[in-house]
């Protein structure tokens, strides 16, 4: 049996799901998205993905198709029903199907669409290795604190940076680096403090960013939030980056620049631990 989505308010096989033609997520990317990592059958940091996922559309104006509560359940429900002990958990709800206009009706249905992905997410080459991020203007739109579905951006910059050799790539702007085109960005000067954007309109508020800063303050560790320019990043002791789908990773390489000499460094490596401690599935790991 093949995979089961929620689509049209109903549990369907994916291959029986449909959105209409008209849906402006489709015709406008006039959409929200969420996604939350699964790991033992069990959703990590759901809280913080369902509140962003509430805020995104409260700044699109677009209403919640459901309570919350329903969602949670829509959630498990697809996670029962798909087997899914690794992997992911998507939403997204668009403002709903009209004809082509840019203006829309207040009274439009949203969309709403929930899907699972099975993959590996656990003692990954990048967890243990680390990446090297391109580095690249950002392409984006000026309110990137909202999870749309518009990431052509960040689609045309993740393969130009695979073609040019990369794992990934973050974004600057005005000389500074905002953020990277999946993950939020963090370094670590010599001074041993952990710096990272502050939360803007410039970038997302990340979910796993909240979860680890938690983390570093139960541990008494510093975390400085202001921007950061490139030439510092790359004159950094560690960096690393963090999201839903790969936690904290390692960032080894920025541009040409190695750091670390190309190793992970002991303090990105003990963040590591602390996460996976904190979402208990530290065990599974070889890090």
């Amino acid at each position: 049996m093949g995979r089961v989505v929620y689509c049209a308010n109903e549990f369907v096989p994916e291959e029986k799901a449909r959105i209409g033609l008209f849906d402006r997520g489709f015709l406008f990317g006039d959409a929200a998205y969420e996604v939350t990592a699964v790991l033992g059958g069990r959703m990590i940091d759901n809280d913080l993905h369902l509140a962003r996922f509430a805020r995104s559309l409260t700044e699109l104006s677009i209403p919640l198709p459901m309570p919350l509560d329903r969602i949670v359940e829509i959630q498990r429900e697809l996670i029962a029903r798909n087997n899914l002990m690794e992997g992911a958990v998507y939403l997204q709800v668009s403002r709903g199907e009209a004809d082509r206009e840019f203006l829309y009706a207040a009274d439009l249905t949203p969309t709403f669409v929930a899907f699972t992905q099975a993959k590996a997410l656990r003692d990954t080459k990048a967890q243990r290795n680390g990446v090297a991020v391109d580095i690249a203007p950002d392409p984006r739109w000026a309110r990137r604190d909202i999870k749309t579905a518009m990431l052509l951006g960040q689609v045309m910059a993740k393969r130009e940076a695979r073609a040019r050799g990369f794992d990934d790539v973050w974004f600057v702007e005005n000389g500074t680096v905002t953020e990277g085109a999946s993950s939020t960005a963090f370094i670590i000067p010599d001074d041993r403090r952990i710096v990272t954007r502050a939360n803007s309109h410039a970038t997302l508020p990340g979910c796993t960013r909240r979860a680890l800063m938690r983390l570093c303050e139960a541990q008494g560790l510093v975390v400085e939030e202001r921007s950061f320019s490139l030439a510092e990043a790359q004159s950094a002791v560690e960096a690393f980056q963090t999201s839903a789908s790969s936690f904290v990773t390692p960032v080894v390489r920025i541009g040409e620049t190695l750091l670390g000499g190309g190793e992970p460094g002991p303090l990105t490596r003990k963040l590591q631990a602390y996460y996976l401690d904190a979402a208990g599935i530290r065990e599974a790991m070889t890090l």
